[in-house]
């Protein structure tokens, strides 16, 4: 039977911009999973999705699902005739068709078969309805009458195969081979004819781009070329350039202008009011320094540019104005004032306002300003103001300009800049793999501000679980592990966060609460190093020894992962997990003083003299954490360790040799614990 090409489109009322791609993206996949599934196969699969339509091309789809071979247990060969009767019934044969099969439990009934495959005409209508209903849609809606339920109303149905449209009706819609163009350029019906004949027939003729990432470029192309037509460069956010994607079907980039009085307003700010009100983007001079121009995305080719222009000016004007009016208004206050303020804002019920938490932070940020050569003065300074922009006007309007905004404010107050820049840094690392903070003030102020969050929340036995972290205390962990890896600052985690519970008063969880917070803050270098494709045995086996600090624990990742990659480390891996196993057996302390003189076999005094010079090498390793050297330096014990267990009986029947052997195999063990229990490699 020939192949075809199926097409599939689902028109609506504007889907959320925002969503449109993660929805485009999921409905491809349930397609081609159902297709998988059903064990139909086809060329290639291509996702369509614009402001109001989600679409999938399936190329050279086969017609037909193969047939399958089919294999049913029924009951065992001693049950009532009655029963196999019925099992064989259910299977549409007689008794007679049935075979027996062999089993460890005994003899059974089975009836294989073949299963005839249906027509893919046939299996669509539910692999679509399934792909629609798997969508990510955290809140569906009806409309009118109708009980049907998406993410918008749906307004149309196309379902091609080949050039015959698919007998089926999906969320209430009987499929056709109709789509509709663009709203304003082309607000009719189309007729799709065959579904090679769709993406091109919508741009002819509908004016519409339906390809999102063609869509994406062509609107990158756009804006870059305005940038440079004004003498600037144009600054492209990803996230911003999805979301005007889905927001055009015709995308025509026009630039306009705002006054340059605004200029005199934190950059941020304007920015942001730009991007996340008009979905603008903006452009630098050859300076770095934001111009007074804005680019914004037409869904229409206007026979007057000019008009859309004005148009979007006289809309972001009294958004840039109220942006100046805040900062003004604001520099009116200094930032000291608002630090009685912070009394009447609940940072948790049973921890306090935000006024009490500045208050720990202060102390712990002092502290840890000291342990990393750091200015205590400027780092109690600022935790002092760290919070008193969360009161001012922009930041009400604005959020997500905390910090940024203390910075500018604390400037104008004649702050000092060390102590204006950590009112910044004091939110970095705000996401994965965002910038740390680069002054001292501002590390510790980050750190000050995570661990006292981490012990409140803990000593309050709220502590994120598996759905819900309201707090985000696992990406504060993370924070804290990153600037003090990455800054390779050698601080002992424990050290900190008992510094931490000091500045809080009557936790009911407070006893051991240093060590369970050590515990969960560990335990996020998990998902860390997995990201940096680094194995869970590699994790677990520096975890085991639970180093305290971050700095540390890091570099003997680095080693285990370095080691991993020695011919050695197989054996190696696999001798020290059979040492556990026989010192374990063994129970209690075992010594690792080994007498020469018990020393009776060549194999155990070769291994005994490697350890003794190996130990005087690798012990000044140790304490200067060059622990991959010291690894490498122990990778040179595999003959002898090989050679030990070939020639030597570890449990003799003389007391006195077995526990020498023992103790020798102890001292093997704990030159491997220097770095981490390599056991758990194996």
């Amino acid at each position: 039977m020939s192949q075809h090409d199926f097409l599939v489109e689902l028109g609506t009322e504007e889907l959320p911009p925002k969503a449109l791609k993660t929805l485009s993206d999921a409905f491809l996949s349930g397609i081609t999973s159902g297709l998988d599934a059903a064990g139909i196969t086809y060329t290639t699969a291509t996702p369509f999705a614009s402001p109001r339509r989600l679409a999938v091309l399936i190329s050279n789809i086969q017609p037909q699902q193969p047939d399958r071979s089919i294999e049913k247990r029924g009951p065992a060969t001693q049950a009532p005739e009655k029963a196999v009767q019925g099992f064989a019934g259910s299977c549409g044969v007689s008794t007679d068709q049935l075979e027996v099969m062999e089993t460890p439990k005994g003899s059974y009934y089975v009836y294989r078969g073949v299963e005839k495959g249906q027509s893919t005409a046939a299996l669509l209508p539910e692999i679509i309805s399934e792909s629609l209903h798997k969508l990510p849609i955290p809140k569906r809606m009806r409309w009118g009458s109708s009980r049907t339920e998406f993410v918008r109303p749906v307004k149309w149905l196309i379902m091609l195969l080949g050039d015959e449209v698919v007998d089926a009706e999906v969320l209430g819609l009987k499929a056709g081979r109709k789509t509709r163009g663009h709203r304003f350029h082309y607000n009719h019906e189309i007729e799709i004819m065959v579904p090679a004949d769709y993406q091109q027939t919508l741009l002819d003729t509908g004016k519409v781009i339906a390809d999102f990432a063609a869509r994406r470029e062509i609107i990158r192309e756009q804006v870059i070329r305005e940038g440079a037509r004004i003498g600037g460069t144009t600054q492209i956010d990803e996230d911003l350039l999805d979301e005007v994607t889905a927001l055009n079907e015709w995308p025509v980039a026009l630039t306009g202008r705002f006054e340059e009085r605004f200029l005199d307003v934190p950059a941020e700010a304007l920015i942001s009011s730009m991007k996340e009100n008009q979905k603008y983007f903006h452009a630098l001079d050859a300076e770095g320094k934001l111009m007074p121009y804005f680019i914004t995305l037409a869904n229409i080719e206007s026979k007057d540019p000019q008009q859309v222009i004005e148009g979007n000016e006289k809309v972001i004007r009294p958004r840039l104005a109220d942006a100046a009016f805040f900062f003004d208004t604001d520099k009116k206050q200094p930032l000291e004032a608002r630090i009685e303020k912070l009394k009447s804002v609940v940072f948790q019920q049973q921890l306090g306002t935000i006024y009490e938490k500045t208050q720990r932070i202060e102390g712990l940020a002092a502290a840890i300003a000291n342990l990393i050569g750091g200015d205590s003065q400027y780092a109690q300074r600022a935790a002092s103001l760290s919070k008193c922009d969360l009161m001012t006007d922009m930041v009400f309007e604005f959020t997500e300009l905390q910090g940024l905004m203390g910075y500018h404010y604390a400037l104008h107050d004649g702050e000092a800049e060390e102590v204006a820049q950590a009112l910044d840094e004091q939110y970095m690392p705000r996401f994965a793999g965002d910038s740390l903070p680069s002054t001292r003030t501002g590390i510790a102020l980050a750190i000050a501000d995570r661990l006292d969050t981490l012990t409140g929340l803990f000593g309050i036995n709220q502590p994120p679980t598996g759905s819900k972290d309201p707090f985000a205390l696992r990406r504060a962990a993370l924070g804290v592990l990153r600037i003090i890896v990455e800054h390779k600052l050698d601080m002992d985690l424990h050290e900190l966060l008992s510094i931490a519970v000091a500045q809080h008063q009557d936790l009911p969880a407070a006893e051991g609460l240093a060590d369970r917070v050590l515990d969960f803050m560990l335990d996020r270098f998990r998902a860390w190093y997995d990201d940096r494709g680094i194995s869970a045995e590699t994790f677990l086996s520096v975890h085991a020894l639970r180093p305290t600090s971050p700095l540390d624990f890091d570099r003997r990742i680095d080693a285990v992962n370095h080691f991993r990659n020695l011919p050695e480390a197989a054996t190696l891996a696999s001798a020290n997990k059979r040492v556990s196993n026989i010192l374990t057996k063994q129970g209690g302390d075992i010594s690792t003083d080994t007498n020469p003189s018990l020393l009776h076999e060549q194999a155990e005094r070769e291994l005994c003299e490697q350890l003794d010079a190996i130990e005087r090498e690798i012990t000044p390793l140790f304490e200067r954490g060059e622990y991959r050297n010291a690894l490498e330096r122990l990778a040179q014990l595999r003959q002898s360790v090989d050679n030990f267990f070939d020639q030597v009986m570890v449990m003799a029947d003389d007391e006195a040799l077995k526990l020498n052997r023992l103790a020798l195999l102890a001292r093997l063990r704990r030159l491997f614990l220097g770095v981490a229990d390599i056991s758990l490699l194996g």
